[in-house]
């Protein structure tokens, strides 16, 4: 409601006002005397008066919660208009982004890119290689090094034809273009499978083909067994994002599980040496035990002849002390 409104309503009470007035007037001139009417009429514009600075106060807190709350809806529109336009916006991007995915050629660079990120996480950088090179000049996306050989790991996963079976409008388009999928699938698992499963140059007798999408691995394995099937005939693993992590730990756990075995091996070799060097110590000390018991016999067998020797000599000088004695009496 504006100012304007706002004054109509003032003066449409006023004039009402006025109106009653002067009925309330005439009646009074009507039935009452002069000094009484006198009265009244000043009493009654008194009420009126009063009536009127209220209601006018009472419509002037209204109207500045009304303007409150036009100014809040103003601020919460533009809030709304602001939002809005970054959806647009944000859907735009979504439809461009959407554009320059249909290129086979960056879909690839983003599922590798997803690859790399998801390795480097899991796994120490010695054990697994992009873009890595066999000896016939083949580059696949990714290896992983492990003691008993390498695991390929392709990432060029074909989708068009599934976003194709996607948007498809009827039945029968979805399932003329599930099998264009299908057909695809399989000509990279065959693709992966004569490519990357290398023995002769140290890959073990599996490649993993890596599908960057959750709903697209699921779709092959709900919809479409017969492609799991397939790749599995050929040595092929599929895997998304998920499983292809939990692989990773397993490989993890497994790299763990050889190093602790290592470790104890080296414990167990250095506790032999330890019982051998322990064997040749008891040796030495029980020969070197019987060499202090021989010492300390001989040692007892020198006392006891130096003992001797000493009663002996003590023996002879108290004779030559007599003899000195006697001898020296008779003079």
């Amino acid at each position: 409601m504006d100012s304007q409104s706002t004054l109509l309503i003032i003066g449409a009470l006023v004039v009402v006002a006025f109106f009653l007035l002067y009925f309330q007037i005439k009646k009074l001139t009507e039935n009452k005397s002069e000094n009484e009417t006198t009265k009244l009429l000043t009493q009654l514009i008194s009420d009126m008066r009063g009536s009127m600075d209220k209601n006018v106060s009472t419509m002037a807190s209204q109207q500045k919660a009304i303007n409150d709350r036009l100014d809040r809806a103003a601020v919460a529109i533009s809030s709304v208009s602001k939002s809005v336009g970054e959806m647009t916006e944000l859907g735009r991007g979504m439809r461009e982004l959407q554009e320059f995915l249909r290129s086979p050629k960056l879909r690839g660079q983003i599922g590798e890119a997803g690859l790399k990120d998801l390795l480097g996480q899991a796994l120490p950088k010695q054990h697994f290689h992009l873009q890595y090179a066999f000896k016939s000049g083949v580059i696949v996306d990714a290896a992983l090094q492990l003691e008993k050989g390498i695991i390929p790991i392709d990432a060029k996963f074909p989708m068009e034809n599934f976003r194709k079976m996607s948007k498809s409008q009827d039945e029968k388009e979805r399932d003329f273009n599930r099998k264009l999928f299908v057909t695809d699938v399989k000509k990279h698992i065959d693709a992966i499978s004569s490519k990357y499963i290398l023995p002769a140059e140290g890959t073990l007798d599996f490649a993993l083909m890596y599908i960057p999408s959750e709903p697209v691995y699921y779709e092959i394995l709900t919809n479409s067994p017969d492609l799991d099937d397939y790749a599995y005939s050929r040595r092929v693993r599929p895997v998304s994002p998920n499983t292809l992590y939990a692989y990773l730990r397993a490989i993890i756990m497994s790299l763990e599980g050889s190093k602790i075995e290592a470790q104890a091996g080296q414990i167990l070799a250095a506790l032999r040496e330890i019982g051998a060097e322990t064997e040749k110590f008891g040796v030495s000390l029980s020969l070197l035990t019987k060499h202090i018991k021989n010492a300390a016999a001989s040692s007892d067998d020198v006392n006891s002849r130096f003992s001797r020797l000493s009663s002996k000599i003590s023996t002879v000088q108290s004779i030559e002390t007599k003899t000195a004695r006697s001898i020296k009496s008779k003079n």
